[in-house]
């Protein structure tokens, strides 16, 4: 990654992320076929929804028969972080159009997101809207592919834990903080480390009192604040 926002940089910027798309977007798929969703189905769910934590509910909330206003508002809560990652990314863009903007926010992803927090480190915190286009773009289209692949392999594969598929974002995000910590030189390391372990922290107690997507919501709001507290001024 360099300081280049091109669109042809952001097409090499996020190649290393799909990897995390491939191998969760090939378990949703595998997943999906065992409760009888069809190819179609799925492919119009990855390109609408377009959100892996919300599309695995969703699957089994169909398989269970659960009502349509139950699955929405499922949906909504859970990629309810989304309205902060939107609201942190959209002042980079105040000079783009209303359009611009739309189109960036319906395709940005906790990946991709990351990838731009990273990728402000070596820009003097710029962003272009060709470059998150680009890697916004690829993310897309490599987890609509995944799924539907995914989807066709699942009579042949049973158990997608079996391959260890299910790690594979969780992998991708390690790799990702990691990159944060090693080019974010805006704050003090020992500094980021704190906010780590207390969002950790939060979100091991918040577990045990919430469902896991309001818990992560609201370890991401406690970890801002104790962020611009522990912050130096």
């Amino acid at each position: 990654m360099d300081a280049n926002l091109s669109f042809r940089s952001g097409l090499k910027d996020v190649l290393p992320t799909v990897f995390g798309y491939i191998g969760v977007g090939l378990a949703l798929g595998i997943v999906a076929n065992t409760s009888h969703l069809s190819v179609v189905a799925i492919l119009l769910m990855s390109l609408i929804v377009y959100a892996g934590s919300a599309q695995f509910i969703i699957v089994s909330m169909l398989l269970t028969g659960s009502p349509i206003s139950a699955i929405v508002l499922s949906t909504f809560l859970i990629n309810s972080r989304m309205i902060l990652m939107s609201l942190t990314i959209a002042r980079y863009f105040k000079q783009d159009s209303f359009l611009q903007n739309i189109g960036l926010g319906s395709l940005l992803t906790d990946e991709t997101f990351a990838l731009s927090m990273n990728k402000l480190n070596l820009t003097h915190h710029r962003l272009r809207p060709t470059w998150l286009h680009a890697a916004n773009i690829v993310a897309y289209l490599v987890w609509a592919a995944a799924t539907v692949v995914g989807c066709l392999l699942g009579n042949l594969i049973q158990d997608p834990n079996q391959f260890g598929l299910d790690f594979a974002v969780v992998g991708m995000f390690i790799g990702l903080l990691y990159l944060q910590l090693i080019t974010d030189r805006s704050k003090p390391f020992t500094t980021q480390l704190l906010v780590i372990g207390f969002v950790a922290v939060a979100m091991y107690v918040l577990m045990r009192f919430f469902p896991g997507n309001i818990a992560l919501l609201l370890a991401t709001l406690l970890g801002c604040g104790f962020g611009m507290v522990v912050s130096p001024k």
